[in-house]
């Protein structure tokens, strides 16, 4: 967490995840535990009013940063969030289908390996669970795959959620015009230049 500004910054989450099976797509926050999550929702996000929560993606060459933050019912709690992040499909998927609007989740992420998981799971190398061998070390029977060891993942999702309809995308050159993003980056990156 940053101390250098009125606003508390916080980073300590894995990334972002986005989903987009709901009327609104979801902007999800991602930890690995589930009591940390519940308890920023509880002592942070869920005092935020929903007009008041504001969603920046700062672009800048293949990266990107995830800003958030809002006002809050009990300021001495109040958190703003950011992470910079490696551009991705999902990440392209969402600037251009959010329509102008989310859904605010948090969520956590889980390893999953062989033994955790069903025949019909799929590995981050793209093969089935049934097509790793148990006998060696839980590696690929496709000759092809290099895959040593079966590895894949979950995302479950809290519940709570919250709307947000103030959804920007920055190039790093316009961050002065707003205000969180200004304020994010000044402490986080650029100060820390000097």
């Amino acid at each position: 967490m940053s101390s250098q500004s009125p606003i508390p910054w916080f980073d300590d989450f894995i990334g972002v995840a986005y989903r987009y099976y709901y009327l609104r797509m979801n902007v999800v926050s991602l930890f690995r535990e589930r009591k940390q999550a519940t308890k920023i929702w509880l002592d942070s996000i869920r005092k935020w009013l929903d007009h008041s929560i504001k969603i920046r993606f700062v672009e800048t060459n293949d990266k990107y940063w995830f800003i958030m933050g809002a006002d809050s019912q009990n300021p001495q709690t109040n958190l703003s969030f950011f992470k910079l992040l490696a551009k991705s499909e999902s990440f392209e998927r969402f600037k251009k289908g959010h329509d102008g609007e989310a859904y605010l989740r948090l969520g956590v992420y889980a390893e999953k390996f062989l033994e955790d998981v069903k025949k019909d799971a799929v590995c981050n190398c793209g093969h089935a669970a049934e097509d790793h061998d148990k006998k060696d070390n839980d590696s690929c029977l496709y000759e092809i795959c290099n895959c040593k060891k079966f590895k894949s993942f979950q995302v479950n999702l809290l519940k709570k959620k919250k709307t947000v309809t103030n959804i920007l995308f920055l190039d790093e050159k316009d961050v002065k015009d707003d205000p969180l993003a200004w304020n994010c980056l000044n402490v986080n990156k650029f100060s820390k230049l000097k």
